[in-house]
């Protein structure tokens, strides 16, 4: 099935689903009705989204929810230390053998307020090379963007399974039960947790009906369960914290389900780039797949971004992304080949941080070579950047500003610049 927010039906049993009503009193094949609400009962309708689930047991069959230590990486706070303002990047992080993708969670960055108020977002790193088998992860803090840099995933999730590789992206809702398995043996890539508003398009304004991201791209499973009666962990993000119970059975238990709120697979090769065709080049804004709106109109909680393959036809410009100072704060991630704004340092796998109002751009190289550059028309092709951005800012944890990982050398990035010469 494709479409974003779009309504749909889908059953891994025929007759599983009620047609014409949600028949909370008598499913199916005494399957258990249950709904899922990502937004409050009264949200808009244009902005409502819920979706109806019927299910082997219903969710709410478990014992009490105990803390959880096994994934020592994920969630942890962040310093109390005052927050320099200070560039960051970190090269790629390494699997520790054994870990699954739960356990191999690594937490970067936080912005915002967090789960409790419902704002911000936070920046995982994943390195493993284990299945997650007869456990499931669930977030009821945040949607979860899957940013697969090395190797696939398969996503075994309540609504259907999602097989995710290198150049796509997953969108898993809040609330939302999955498991991941490897197909590869091994994979890496970045985790972006949104705690605010769902995940949507962003309006498109002057460039019309068309372009950017568009709905139908979208891919949400069809209907597939598993039926599992045994040991079954369920671990459970809450509040910033992870907690964990048996089940006894897989949550993965569901036959048939309708509704607006699924989860989904987007592939980056399909997005449709906007870009000028006289002179200079648009603000970055220009590349956002989804965003997160905020109480701010136009400001968002949350917006994802990539640098895709695009022509560059445009006259008396520079051509990479020029130096700028912004008020909203940038993480950035690169999935394959080089970024146009470093030469060098910026690796696939690698992750980096300019907070609000920090002064950023190309490296002395790519400076001195796009400003002596005759510009034709060029093609940048074999690259996919992608870029986390917030109106809050970013504050590394303990565990990224003490990783191994971190570039101590990251501001020479900006040194040796020569000093523009006035005339006399």
């Amino acid at each position: 099935m494709t479409g974003f927010g779009n309504h749909f039906a889908t059953e891994a049993v025929a007759g599983a689903l009620p047609v014409g009503r949600n028949s909370p009193q008598r499913p199916a094949f005494g399957l258990y009705a249950e709904q899922l609400s990502g937004t409050a009962f009264t949200a808009p309708r244009s902005e409502n989204r819920r979706s109806w689930l019927y299910r082997l047991r219903p969710s709410a069959a478990h014992p009490a929810f105990t803390h959880y230590a096994g994934a020592p990486d994920f969630a942890p706070g962040v310093p109390n230390a005052p927050l320099a303002p200070n560039r960051l990047r970190w090269r790629p992080i390494e699997a520790v053998a054994g870990r699954d993708w739960l356990d191999s969670l690594t937490t970067m960055l936080v912005a915002g307020d967090g789960p409790l108020s419902q704002t911000g977002v936070a920046v995982h790193l994943y390195a493993c090379d284990t299945d997650m088998t007869r456990r499931a992860f669930v977030s009821a803090d945040g949607e979860l963007i899957i940013v697969p840099q090395a190797g696939a995933l398969m996503l075994l999730t309540e609504m259907g399974r999602i097989d995710v590789t290198p150049g796509q992206i997953a969108l898993i809702p809040r609330g939302v039960r999955f498991r991941v398995t490897l197909p590869d043996g091994q994979a890496r890539g970045y985790v972006a947790e949104n705690y605010g508003e769902p995940f949507r398009l962003p309006d498109l304004g002057p460039i019309g009906a068309n372009g950017l991201a568009n709905p139908r791209d979208f891919e949400t499973p069809v209907a597939w369960f598993e039926d599992v009666e045994d040991d079954f962990e369920l671990v459970q993000k809450f509040g910033g914290s992870l907690w964990r119970t048996d089940l006894g059975r897989s949550p993965l238990d569901v036959v048939a389900w309708h509704g607006n709120l699924a989860p989904c697979r987007y592939d980056l090769a399909r997005f449709n780039t906007i870009n000028t065709v006289s002179f200079d080049h648009p603000d970055p804004s220009i590349f956002t797949v989804l965003t997160s709106p905020s109480d701010v109109p136009g400001t968002a909680n949350v917006d994802f971004v990539i640098f895709p393959p695009r022509w560059m036809v445009a006259e008396d410009t520079f051509r990479p992304p020029w130096f700028h100072r912004n008020v909203m704060s940038e993480a950035m991630g690169l999935i394959t080949g080089a970024y146009d704004a470093k030469a060098d340092g910026f690796v696939p796998g690698a992750l980096s941080l300019h907070n609000q109002m920090s002064g950023h751009g190309p490296d002395v190289a790519s400076w001195e070579g796009a400003s002596k550059a005759e510009l034709k028309p060029h093609k940048i092709d074999g690259t996919m950047a992608f870029m986390v951005e917030s109106r809050w800012v970013f504050r590394p944890t303990e565990q990224a500003l003490q990783s191994a990982s971190l570039d101590p050398d990251y501001d020479a990035v900006w040194t040796g610049f020569p000093k523009a010469r006035l005339p006399a």
